[in-house]
């Protein structure tokens, strides 16, 4: 029996409203969570804006609270000038029922319900300031029903009129409080001040009603007053700190943009100078140091172009009486073996020797070019694994006379890059004969690597290793890590230098490692589309089998240089080796875990 497909639930009213609050919360999340992070941004950078808001802030709040003070100063001021007078009207209205009253010894006395009358409508009457809208009202809480309660005008002052207060003037003391309700249809602020009449039946009450509205109405323009002149002087301090850091801020802004133009070449830029306060010494004083840092930049630009052309004039001029040496000591080499044997050993030696001054002309050269800027690179694509076994047999007759087997650990299919192939051969020549010359009679390793972004290849020996210290040093030009150690290359002492600039020049990484007693390695790292940005290598540099304590702040260091000018220097143990440090040009710093 066939069944119909059941068709998908759809989503119900309540659902859709659901997800629709919830785009809607993420949309409105999202917004501000942007906006937060601009105002952070600008908050960091601006420091007018950092000064203007703390002063705002801060003044606000002082002048909130001194606003605050003033008007309720204000406020107690008019309340107790109300109930002084209040006071002292109550004490002369009091005094006088008492007298009134005191013509009646009860209080079912014929006519007492009619002085009480008039005497309530006396004080009323009596009062100057009728107009304000003052209430007097007599009570008789101890004769309820006997004594009718009065009041002019004639309202309902109970309401008014709380029970503690009541209970309060009953028990034979004079008290106040403030009330606020609707008497006459409009909700109205008392004061009630109520005072105990003594007569020869007992006690009455006698309450006075006075409104406050004026007072309030006083109290309200003195707090709007004060608000509004609070509120002028804290923009009017906003206004002057950011006039202030404005003036301040202006100079440091302009010497930052001209400190910058000054890096990025331009040692012709100087700062305005305008009167004689501390900004124009500042300006001034900038204007001195840019002026001294460019004499200083131009005496030794003029120095290094000076000793750039003399090492290439010299090495140019000391070809030709080389060719003729060469010429003359490659006749007496040929016939070495008809001479003595103290001549032919001379012979040899010569020869040998020319051949070291030769290689050395020619580095020299070499690193003339590097420093004028006239060194170019010949990118092609070009399969680094001939290469590499190129150089291994190159040096195979110098590493089987030293002892140093060398071990490749290469790829079997093509490792692919865009290099120059002969500045590539000729680092790895340097670095496989560098190893070799210190292997200690132990294997030397070549490994090749590749990824997607880069193509990487280490030496590996297992010598003497790098002093700490040392891993800084070996790429320096003449320098050697034993100077009394007998050399079976005859190196000039600038292959490492000529290394690290033909791989600058790639826009790649040259880096050494090393430690007493574990050999070192170094790593050639290049991209592998030329002119993209190296980030990783896809090789290691700290070996595998490297075992370095971490013992002390400078043991199992490596020394990673790139296309900048910067270096990055690791300590720590192979597994976990941590690198930190300013980092190649466009980079920045970089970091390296177990590199």
């Amino acid at each position: 029996m066939a069944t119909s497909p059941i068709p998908d639930p759809q989503p119900t009213a309540p659902h859709r409203r659901v997800a629709a609050v919830r785009e809607l919360w993420r949309g409105v999340s999202g917004r501000s969570a942007r906006l937060l992070a601009g105002l952070h941004q600008t908050w960091r950078r601006s420091l007018q804006l950092r000064v203007v808001t703390i002063t705002l802030v801060a003044s606000s709040l002082l002048v909130g609270g001194f606003a605050y003070l003033i008007a309720d100063k204000i406020t107690s001021i008019l309340v107790d000038n109300v109930e002084t007078d209040v006071r002292v009207r109550l004490d002369s209205g009091a005094a006088y029922a008492a007298k009134q009253f005191g013509l009646y010894n009860q209080p079912q006395d014929a006519q007492f319900q009619e002085t009480v009358d008039g005497t309530v409508n006396y004080l009323a009457g009596g009062d100057p300031q009728q107009t304000t809208g003052v209430i007097v009202a007599l009570t008789a809480d101890n004769h309820t029903g006997v004594i009718q309660p009065r009041s002019s005008p004639a309202v309902n002052v109970r309401p008014l009129i709380s029970r503690e207060l009541r209970a309060t003037v009953a028990g034979g003391k004079m008290a106040s409080q403030i009330r606020t309700g609707r008497l006459d249809g409009e909700r109205t602020k008392y004061l009630v001040y109520g005072s105990p009449v003594p007569t020869k039946f007992g006690q009455v009450e006698l309450y006075y009603l006075v409104p406050l509205t004026r007072q309030d109405e006083t109290a309200a323009d003195a707090r709007a007053t004060v608000v509004a002149t609070g509120a002028a002087l804290v923009i009017l301090l906003g206004l002057l700190a950011g006039l202030v850091t404005r003036l301040v801020v202006t100079p440091v802004r302009v010497a930052a943009r001209t400190a910058q133009r000054l890096s990025a070449g331009l040692l012709d830029q100087r700062m305005a100078v305008n009167g004689e306060d501390d900004l124009a010494l500042l300006a001034a004083s900038f204007n001195q140091m840019a002026t001294n840092l460019q004499r200083q930049i131009l005496r030794l630009e003029e120095m290094s172009r000076l000793q750039r052309r003399f090492t290439s004039d010299v090495s140019h001029e000391l070809r030709t009486p080389l060719t003729t040496v060469r010429m003359a000591a490659d006749l007496i080499f040929s016939e070495r073996d008809e001479f003595d044997p103290a001549v032919a050993r001379s012979a040899e030696l010569l020869q040998a020797e020319l051949d070291r001054f030769e290689e050395l002309l020619t580095d020299l050269l070499e690193i003339s070019r590097f420093d004028a800027g006239f060194a170019m690179l010949d990118a092609e694509p070009t399969d680094l694994v001939p290469v590499v076994h190129r150089v291994a047999d190159r040096l195979a007759g110098l590493a089987e006379r030293v002892g140093v087997p060398i071990e490749l650990d290469v790829p079997a299919t093509p490792v692919i890059a865009e290099v120059d192939p002969r500045r590539v051969e000729r680092v790895l020549r340097n670095l496989v004969g560098n190893a070799v010359e210190h292997g200690e009679g132990k294997p030397v390793r070549i490994t090749l690597g590749m990824d997607d972004t880069a193509v990487a290849i280490t030496v590996r020996d297992h010598g003497v290793g790098l002093k700490p210290g040392e891993e800084k040093l070996v790429f320096n030009r003449f320098w050697r890590a034993d100077p009394s150690r007998a050399r079976q290359t005859g190196g000039t002492g600038l292959g490492l230098s000529i290394s690290l600039e033909d791989a600058r020049l790639h826009g790649g990484w040259l880096e050494a490692w090393g430690a007493p007693g574990q050999g070192a390695q170094f790593r050639l790292t290049l991209p592998a589309r030329a002119g993209d940005r190296l980030t990783t290598s896809p090789l290691r540099l700290v070996p595998a089998d490297a075992a370095l304590p971490f013992g002390g702040p400078r043991e199992g260091g490596l020394l990673a240089i790139g296309p900048g000018s910067g270096g990055v220097l690791a300590i720590g143990p192979a597994d976990g080796a941590v690198a930190a440090g300013p980092g190649r040009q466009g980079t920045g710093g970089r970091a390296e875990v177990g590199s």
